[in-house]
């Protein structure tokens, strides 16, 4: 359904917008057989990986389908990406639905760059259900946060910069909520070395690409524990999914205790700010060293929009 040839198209179209942000390598988390290497998405525009595919998606519109309008629907760094998408290429009519709880100060960023927020429903798939029906009645585009070629095209450019910038990597390190991201990723790096592995992380309180490649169900809602991984929470998507057998070489589950301490241990030590949803891959790293044993590995730090209550807890 996602090829390589549509993520070097999708590059082509948002190169001009988009950071390549850094590979660094870790002194820190590395030793004298294995090689870490930090692809800090968190420095990307927005602070997360999200406007890639928001930005291929918007720009793959016809201008009759620009002009029409998009909508979304995120209280998070998708909404974010969308609206700043929009911004970026001119699309006036850009509408993104949130829960009536979303944080004042998410909801402050999605409307920063322009698009209108429209908060309604109690939750997320209530929100979800009143955009689609804007949808219908005014024949709008809607961006999908995982399931859409174009998106995941535009997420699969971080497997692109990754290999280029390291073409020894053994091993990618991707978080898993969607799907939508370590799609893409896998696309573009097994294509340029297909011996690589991509290894995908998620939390135990929401392991559900795990249960649904494990009893071969599309688990597009899934059950949460209580988890500081807000971005993962949810089921997983259609074509992550589907794509899924070919695209992923494993998954590693880890608790949340671990992924607190990834989140501290990269604000204190390697002077990274990253959200515990994109520090995951580290605290897979923690719980599994000799997995990695004497290998070359690129962990997606996915996004930097750390909370600040929750940066002053983990500092204390």
């Amino acid at each position: 359904m996602v090829g390589y040839k549509d993520i070097v198209k999708s590059k082509e179209r948002i190169e001009k917008y988009i950071s390549v942000t850094p590979l660094d390598y870790s002194i820190g988390l590395s030793n004298y057989d294995t090689m870490i290497y930090l692809k800090l998405e968190n420095q990307q525009k927005q602070k997360a990986f999200k406007v890639r595919g928001a930005l291929s998606k918007l720009s793959s519109l016809t201008s009759e389908e620009r002009a029409r309008g998009v909508v979304a629907v995120s209280s998070g760094n998708h909404g974010a990406g969308v609206s700043y998408a929009a911004y970026l290429l001119g699309i006036k009519n850009a509408k993104v639905f949130v829960p009536e709880t979303a944080p004042k100060a998410k909801v402050d960023r999605i409307r920063y760059y322009g698009a209108e927020v429209i908060q309604i429903g109690r939750n997320y798939d209530e929100a979800h259900a009143m955009a689609m029906e804007q949808i219908k009645m005014n024949d709008m585009t809607y961006i999908d946060s995982c399931s859409d070629e174009q998106l995941i095209a535009g997420q699969g450019t971080v497997g692109l910069e990754i290999m280029t910038q390291n073409p020894g990597t053994d091993i990618i390190l991707v978080p898993i909520g969607g799907g939508g991201l370590i799609t893409g990723v896998s696309i573009a790096a097994k294509h340029m070395k297909p011996g690589v592995q991509i290894i995908g992380v998620q939390t135990a309180a929401c392991p559900a690409m795990v249960k649904s490649l494990e009893d071969n169900i599309l688990y597009e809602e899934f059950p949460s524990d209580e988890s500081i991984c807000d971005a993962l929470i949810g089921g997983v998507t259609e074509i992550p999914f589907k794509m899924a057998k070919d695209c992923i070489d494993d998954i590693l589950v880890v608790n949340e205790n671990t992924i607190r301490q990834a989140t501290s241990y990269l604000l204190t030590e390697e002077k990274v700010v990253a959200e515990p949803s994109g520090a995951i891959g580290v605290a897979a790293l923690m719980e599994n060293p000799r997995y990695f044993k004497g290998k070359q590995v690129a962990i997606v730090i996915t996004g930097g929009n750390l909370d600040g209550s929750l940066m002053r807890d983990l500092l204390s």
